[in-house]
């Protein structure tokens, strides 16, 4: 990530993706990684840091399912 806010945004979208998906922090992490879910977040930072965290979920679900994930 490019910065500090951006590194600490991508942490606490992890943990919310962990959350939200009954994930442990490491499992949402690699998942997010393996995806491009962490690749997304980096590169779209100044839109999605805008949105909610439930939409920001919704979007790194939907990316990692583009990508072979098979989380819903």
């Amino acid at each position: 990530m490019g910065n500090r806010k951006e590194s600490d945004y991508a942490v606490a979208c992890v943990n919310e993706f962990g959350r939200l998906k009954n994930l442990s922090t490491k499992e949402s992490y690699l998942y997010l990684v393996n995806f491009k879910g962490i690749e997304f977040l980096k590169d779209f930072y100044d839109v999605e840091h805008l949105l909610s965290f439930e939409n920001v979920v919704e979007d790194l679900a939907k990316i990692c399912r583009n990508n072979g994930g098979a989380i819903i």
